[in-house]
């Protein structure tokens, strides 16, 4: 079994046999306490992902080449910190508060896509973080719209609507980097060159390799495996990048006529690992700017539950 509760339990039965009739699970619902954790695990890594990863993008506001771009930027970035509240939100259905799961952050007992802990350099990372992070996200977000669990599931809907937006808007500047002089569009390949497998290792490790990957699917959480998806990302990106004329960095990428797919090289598993425990080139830098930003608003937060307070004791009087 995948799971440590009592396999008499006939509320364990009857929360089995309805994740595999394709039922939603509700706070109301009776939950192991092994999904409750999984679940939990999985929406608070994607609420802490969406607003860690509004840092790298946040530095580049008062550099953007354009008002147009620089309004466009703005909206994206206010939309993660939106997709953060709603998976925050959702997470605290399970029972877990919202100060709980960032004080779980801060302490390192919980943790956001090793993409995030990537330097943003130029420009045309603006780009690439939309085309490629977001693209990719796209991909493993669209399948948990069906995820098992009610509130993940209605949070995803409005998260995949606006990070299509994101993943068009980073198409559309890398675009317009490509084609225009010799300088941008080797600024293009550049990003691109960074970014790239740092895009691949956002779906995890090979399924035979995953820790959590299994139970997720088993449950209905996760519906496609992580090789799966990675597989889905490079054989949609390769023709982008090809008719933006920029070369993905990878000499064993071809195509592969039996299969209908692209064959790819192996990812950095060192490197991938380095990163999500704690040695990236950012990993630092981004937590302590999160810390010292939770600790900058502690005021605000102080003054709304002492003004809560208030009114409470006004209504009781």
């Amino acid at each position: 079994m995948v799971n440590q509760d009592n396999d008499n339990d006939p509320r364990l039965v009857a929360f089995e046999n309805k994740v595999a009739a394709d039922q939603r699970i509700e706070p109301k619902d009776w939950i192991p306490d092994a999904f409750r954790k999984t679940v939990l695990r999985q929406m608070s890594q994607h609420a802490h992902s969406e607003v860690i990863g509004m840092q790298p993008e946040g530095n580049w506001i008062t550099r953007a080449p354009t008002l147009r771009r620089k309004l466009i930027l703005l909206a994206k970035i206010q939309d993660e910190g939106g997709h953060g509240l709603y998976l925050y939100s959702a997470a605290e259905t399970l029972g877990t508060s919202r100060e709980e799961m960032v004080k779980a952050l801060h302490e390192g007992k919980a943790k956001y896509a090793s993409i995030f802990n990537y330097p943003a350099l130029t420009w045309a990372d603006m780009g690439a973080i939309g085309w490629l992070v977001d693209g990719a996200a796209i991909v493993n977000q669209v399948s948990l719209q069906r995820t098992s669990y009610g509130p993940y599931a209605r949070a995803m809907v409005r998260i995949c609507k606006e990070e299509s937006f994101h993943q068009r808007q980073g198409y559309e500047s890398i675009m317009a980097l490509a084609q225009g002089s010799k300088e941008q569009k080797e600024m293009a390949q550049d990003a691109l060159d960074r970014w790239w497998w740092p895009s691949l290792m956002m779906f995890g490790p090979h399924d035979s390799d995953s820790a959590h990957s299994g139970r997720s699917m088993h449950w209905k959480l996760k519906r496609e495996s992580n090789d799966v998806l990675r597989q889905r990302f490079v054989d949609q990106t390769v023709p982008q990048a090809k008719f933006l004329g920029l070369e993905i960095p990878d000499p064993d990428l071809r195509w592969n006529e039996g299969s209908g797919r692209h064959d790819f090289g192996e990812i950095d598993w060192d490197e991938f690992q380095r990163v999500i425990h704690g040695d990236g080139p950012c990993n630092r830098q981004r937590l302590s700017h999160h810390v010292q930003a939770h600790e900058d608003g502690r005021w605000v937060r102080d003054a709304m539950r002492a003004y809560e307070s208030k009114r409470q004791a006004r209504q009781v009087a």
